[in-house]
Order: C-alpha cells, then structure tokens, then sequence
C-alpha cells in the first residue's frame, strides 16, 4: 500500500520559516528519488526540490539557497526546511517519487499540506 503522507504547512510571515514533513511507504522511500512539489491555483505541480537515495539534491532556481530537502531512512520520511519565505511560496506541497507515483493508470497523490506566506 502507498503511503505519502504530509504535515507541517501553516500561515506564516513572509521572511519565516517551516518545516514539512512526508512519511512514506518504506518501500517507495528506499528505491526512489524523492521530491517536494508546489501546486499553486491555476499552475502545474512543480517540482521545487528533489533528493536521490544517495542523498544527492537538486533544486528549483526560486527557491535555491532558501529550502533544503533532506530525507531519513530511519523514519522514511522526506523534509523540506522552507527559510526566507516569500509571497510566492504560497501554495499545496507535495511529496512524491520522481517520477510520481502511478496507481492504475493515474498519477498518485497524498493529501498535501498548505503553505501560506502572508503578513
């Protein structure tokens, strides 16, 4: 069963910072590049940061130097540290294989965390 569960989005101020986490299926989390996605109302689902299971990362121009993605397989969880938020980082995150995860014939997807920056 796939497991792809996010938490830690809240309102914060712009120049804060947050935390996500994604708890994920173990056997997705030890075989697969994981990644955090941003949805944002009338956008694609972007990725924004991606981490290989040798811990190699790679990020979005508009966040690089702002957010770090790290992953632990003790807890078979993926982390985002969001720092310096801006306006523009307002949206649903998601974590996901890359590439994402399929169910059936269709893209799967956890339920998201929101993320809103707003004074």
């Amino acid at each position: 069963q796939v497991q792809l569960v996010e938490s830690g989005g809240q309102l914060v101020p712009p120049g804060g910072s947050l935390r996500l986490s994604c708890v994920v299926s173990e056997n997705i989390f030890r075989s697969n590049t994981m990644a955090w996605y941003r949805q944002v109302p009338g956008k694609a689902r972007d990725a924004v940061a991606q981490i290989t299971t040798g811990s190699i990362t790679k990020y979005a121009d508009v966040v690089r130097g702002r957010f770090t993605i790290t992953r632990d397989a003790a807890k078979n969880s993926v982390f985002l540290q969001m720092n310096s938020l801006k306006f523009e980082d307002t949206g649903v995150y998601y974590c996901n294989a890359v590439p994402v995860l399929i169910d059936g014939s269709r893209p799967y997807w956890g339920q998201g965390t929101q993320v809103t920056v707003s004074s």
